[in-house]
């Protein structure tokens, strides 16, 4: 006769090695002897624990559990290393690498939901910074090879004001104006193409022609030709993101089908109806890649075109100014602050992208 199981069950994350692993290893950090002969015994004992704590948890409650353990497991060795490191560390560094992988594993196997992907990559960027302020820490790199992680954000608080002028004139400035022209000419040249045969066979050739040009040819050229200031790093601008802006619109255009270009015939639709109605919103696709791939080639061409000549103010001049001084944190301030800018546009034009071509199988699928 079958019975029912009344026993209470044990505390979801305590139910799986993974965390009794955490627990053993924080314990172990904690109570281990910092010299001795029971030093090495301790410490295989912790990259042991570590190791068991690769197999993942199941369930969010248990995972929840899991990384917290995890997390204080790995402050607790990040703390008990000493600097410089000494003989029979390597297996408390190694313990923390294991933990890293178990939390990351743990978080990447949950079940699909909408913050699973950015939480599992914003864990994995935490470890990541983790890691590289441990190393160089207990390492002791000097910061001119490569500043740790604390220097840095250190230097974006020390010179917010610098930085933040800075940021005004290559991206609100260089970049905005740049970009929105490169892309617009871009477009409309594709479409002006598109509609002229005779500019296909004349125009097309000659547009190809500015993505064979070096950057480090025409920034210099560029300064001489609009002088110091934005206007010069616009007009490189320009040049980078023009032809992938022609390339995506005349692709997209091609992209509708004969069978819709026959039904708008069969109306008596004439060009113009025929593009606003079936042309350009199926190319929107190929010209949001093109604004995606522009946002990143007009961040890197406004700073490459700041090291030719620029006015006291600048990404690209404060890094190549900073460089030659050795101050090396704020030069890695500014390129943190650049990247940041790279993605929060890219992003920006991801979720723009989502909101106008929320018809695409590709966004219904979601």
């Amino acid at each position: 006769m079958n019975t029912l199981n009344l026993s209470t069950p044990s505390p979801a994350g305590l139910r799986r090695p993974g965390s009794l692993a955490a627990v053993l290893a924080l314990a172990l950090t904690v109570l281990a002897p910092s010299q001795g002969q029971l030093r090495p015994l301790a410490d295989a004992l912790l990259l042991l624990a570590a190791l068991a704590a690769l197999r993942p948890a199941v369930g969010p409650g248990r995972s929840a559990l899991s990384l917290g353990l995890i997390a204080a497991a790995a402050v607790a060795l990040f703390l008990a290393l000493p600097t410089p490191l000494q003989g029979g560390d390597g297996l408390r560094l190694l313990a923390i690498l294991a933990l890293a992988q178990c939390s990351v594993r743990q978080l990447a196997e949950q079940p699909d939901s909408r913050w699973s992907g950015p939480a599992t990559a914003g864990l994995f960027g935490l470890w990541l910074l983790y890691v590289w302020e441990l190393g160089v820490t207990v390492f002791e790199v000097p910061r001119v090879l490569l500043p740790a992680p604390s220097l840095i954000v250190q230097a974006l608080w020390d010179n917010t004001a610098t930085l933040g002028g800075d940021f005004v004139q290559t991206v609100l400035k260089s970049v905005l104006i740049g970009y929105l022209l490169g892309n617009g000419l871009g477009v409309l040249t594709g479409i002006a193409i598109d509609r002229a045969p005779f500019l296909q066979r004349g125009l097309q050739p000659v547009a190809a022609l500015t993505s064979t040009v070096p950057l480090v040819g025409v920034a210099p050229i560029a300064v001489m030709w609009f002088g110091f200031d934005w206007p010069s790093k616009a007009a490189v601008i320009v040049l980078m993101t023009f032809f992938p802006a022609l390339i995506n619109t005349l692709a997209g255009l091609d992209a509708a089908g004969k069978l819709e270009r026959e039904l708008m015939h069969s109306y008596a639709a004439g060009y113009r109806r025929t593009l606003l109605w079936l042309r350009l919103p199926t190319a929107l696709p190929h010209i949001f890649g093109a604004l995606k791939v522009n946002a990143t080639l007009a961040l890197i061409g406004a700073i490459v075109a700041e090291f030719f000549g620029s006015p006291t103010a600048g990404l690209g001049f404060r890094i190549s100014t900073e460089a030659a001084r050795m101050n090396m944190p704020l030069v890695w301030a500014a390129i943190v602050l650049a990247s940041l800018t790279g993605s929060v546009l890219y992003a920006l034009l991801s979720a723009l992208e989502r909101r106008v071509n929320f018809w695409h199988p590709a966004f219904r699928s979601r």
